[in-house]
């Protein structure tokens, strides 16, 4: 490809929304133009880069019996509704005024109405079916380019099988083609144990990439042989326990103490685990007159709640209490909450197990402006339940004690779920088996985010100069750079290296512009990242040489013209 045709429109300034490398660079490097917040069209370079990574996806899905499609990206608002996901998304989901549709974020309900309509029989499972689609979500804050946006492109796959053994069979077969796709799109990566939030089912695993500019928090063993995201992260931290007392529980004024540490401070004390902090939850009830359910949580005061383990516990739906609902379940505002003398008798209580069977607690006395001390949550929580409930924290045991955890940033570029029959339930798509029983389809779905891999491969692969594109996805391999244009027996020999070398398989850009400056060209070179740099030069030339330069390393060797392509091979290669 000649420059001087290609429309690479590169730019120096750093817009000004961009905060992440790869946002910065990716609009610098001219790869893709923001239209609107979280809406970008991809530009002729980019788009070379999101075909390359577009065609290993495929091949790897082909490779483990993957069916492709193409599906609409509308949907009707019905099938969302046989599901419960239209509710269960609520504003992320993109509807179509005045028409019962949706703009769909993925295709789990589309996809199983087709199995529905076509599979019916174990004779004709398992089957393994993809796409590569445009998806919708309404983000609320889209950010980071299109790390975060609202039109993506996804490769979504689903498995259908008859048993469960059949399903662990296809799930492993993504897993193992999930690493292939990364490894060969150049990314260090590494999968951990997820929650499956609105997609429901029951094994999850997220294939993460570490960056500053993640928005995944990621707890990770020193030992390297533990690795989850925060919201399902465990760890090991010595319970609470009992005291050897049984105190009667007493209020005590608490003037405008809202918070934990304004509490500590008015009691005088540093240790806040024995001061439970006490929060509400609501869960809505789905089916009309279905009642509302009330949850309020207990971790110690230096925990917080983990909201992505509540919704595995209670329901997706769970949110926290509005303020304005707290004084009608409790009695008190947020601050003067507690476990004891709640004003509605239908409040489910749950405590993390740090605070298992603990004595000689403090809490909201659920009247403003108080607070009880000496509770005892076997003698004066009756019913109470035990659960996971806290965020795990930086520097503290994995669950077996063997090492410690660091919490760090991560982009989530890949997500494969064990669905399990909660589609082919609500959808009613069944099989019969081989004595003529009907039973539900199996089901796995498997996620990749297209332009978050090239996102999460600058992210890891750049410098202060630029991207340094590496293995299959690189646009390009070889950047031929004429920095004499006015001599005409020059611009006559790269016009015939760049016949030359692609002839030879190597996938050049030809920086043939001839209005430019040296310097420009370079910084240009170095800013776009191809590998290997081949710059002729007028001094050079004469004596019968070219230089050549390794992007990453910055290396430069001068070559006789016929060992050209050899280096190239060995830089490509090193």
């Amino acid at each position: 490809m000649r420059l001087s045709k290609f429309f690479v429109p590169t730019q120096k300034e750093i817009p000004n929304d961009a905060v992440a490398a790869s946002h910065i660079l990716s609009i610098r490097a001219g790869l893709f133009r923001a239209l609107t917040s979280g809406v970008y069209s991809v530009l002729p370079f980019g788009f070379i880069v999101k075909n390359k990574v577009e065609k290993i996806i495929r091949e790897e899905m082909n490779a483990i019996g993957g069916n492709e499609f193409l599906l609409p990206a509308l949907s009707p608002n019905e099938l969302w509704n046989e599901t419960g996901r239209l509710d269960d998304f609520g504003d992320i989901i993109f509807r179509i005024k005045n028409r019962d549709l949706v703009l769909a974020p993925t295709h789990e309900e589309v996809f199983t109405s087709i199995v529905k309509s076509y599979i019916n029989s174990y004779k004709q499972l398992p089957q393994m079916w993809y796409q590569i689609q445009t998806k919708f979500r309404n983000e609320a804050r889209p950010k980071s380019g299109v790390l975060r946006g609202r039109q993506f492109t996804m490769k979504d796959a689903y498995s259908f099988d008859a048993t469960w053994e059949g399903l662990d069979k296809s799930y492993e077969q993504q897993d193992e083609a999930y690493r292939k796709i990364f490894s060969r799109c150049g990314l260090k990566f590494f999968s951990v144990s997820a929650s499956s939030g609105t997609m429901g089912g029951s094994k999850s695993e997220e294939f993460m990439v570490e960056s500053d500019s993640g928005e995944d928090l990621i707890a990770i063993s020193e030992d390297g042989k533990y690795f989850s995201n925060i919201e399902v992260a465990e760890s090991f931290i010595e319970p609470v326990g009992r005291k050897n007392t049984n105190l009667p529980y007493e209020d005590f004024h608490t003037p405008d103490i809202k918070s934990i540490d304004e509490l500590a401070g008015f009691l005088n004390i540093t240790d806040k685990s024995r001061l439970a902090k006490s929060r509400v939850f609501v869960l809505p009830g789905k089916a009309e007159g279905e009642k509302d359910r009330y949850i309020l949580v207990l971790v110690c005061g230096d925990d917080e709640v983990n909201e992505t383990k509540m919704q595995k516990y209670f329901g997706a739906n769970i949110r926290p209490g509005h303020p304005e609902e707290l004084l009608e379940i409790t009695g008190a505002d947020a601050g003067s909450i507690g476990p004891v003398g709640l004003k509605r008798k239908d409040v489910e209580i749950a405590a993390d197990l740090r605070l298992q069977d603990a004595n000689e607690l403090v809490s909201g006395a659920n009247k403003n402006d108080y607070h009880k001390k000496n509770i005892d949550l076997i003698r004066d929580v009756p019913g109470i339940k035990y659960l996971d409930l806290r965020l795990v924290k930086e520097g503290e045991l994995t669950k077996d004690k063997s090492s410690v955890l660091r919490i760090t940033k991560a982009i989530e570029v890949g997500h494969i779920f064990k669905l399990g029959t909660k589609y082919t339930e609500s959808l009613k798509a069944m099989y019969l088996d081989s004595e003529g029983k009907e039973h539900p389809i199996i089901m796995g779905s498997y996620g990749i985010g297209v332009e978050r891999i090239i996102a999460a491969h600058i992210e890891q692969n750049h410098d202060d100069n630029g991207i340094i594109w590496e293995g299959e996805i690189a646009p390009f391999n070889v950047m031929l750079i004429n920095i004499t244009t006015q001599n005409e027996n020059i611009t006559g020999y790269c016009d015939s290296l760049y016949e030359k070398l692609s002839a030879e398989n190597f996938e050049v850009l030809y920086d043939d512009r001839t209005d430019l400056r040296p310097g420009f060209k370079f910084k240009d070179a170095d800013l776009l990242g191809i590998p290997v740099q081949v710059i002729v030069g007028e001094k050079n030339f004469k004596n019968g040489k070219i230089e050549i330069k390794k992007r990453r390393t910055g290396e430069r060797i001068l070559v006789d013209e016929k060992d050209i392509s050899a280096e190239i091979r060995n830089m490509l290669n090193a």
